[in-house]
């Protein structure tokens, strides 16, 4: 069964990514994190994310399209990344869920992911 991993971060721990002396730290405990999913064969896909202030958020209302800089909702965390992986249970999710840099400091959000739809006949 296929899970996604969505890994949140706080303003505070985006920072941290570029910051010439805790950024060494950050992303050695991440490129561990994403060795020990790739040689478990169990992941599929994913990706880390620019920080938060550059993204645009679009919803429509009215039927008008509404286009805002930077994520719509206030939050103290903030979608940092995402793995999809492939695993037996929601157990065996939640135990790499649990490795996630993250987990120790912000929250890694697990979701069964739904299958594709049947092809039009």
């Amino acid at each position: 069964m296929q899970y996604v991993l969505l890994f949140t971060e706080s303003a505070a721990d985006f920072a941290r990514r570029n910051d010439p002396e805790k950024a060494p730290a950050y992303w050695g405990a991440w490129t561990a994190y994403v060795d020990a999913l790739a040689q478990s064969g169990i992941m599929v896909s994913g990706a880390g994310l620019q920080p938060p202030e550059t993204a645009t958020t679009v919803r429509v209302r009215d039927g008008k399209r509404q286009v805002h800089d930077g994520p719509y909702a206030e939050s103290k965390e903030m979608l940092a990344g995402f793995f999809i992986v492939e695993v037996p249970d929601l157990d065996a999710a939640l135990e790499w869920a649990a490795r996630a840099p993250c987990a120790s400091y912000a929250s890694t959000e697990v979701r069964p992911v739904m299958p594709p739809p049947p092809a039009a006949a």
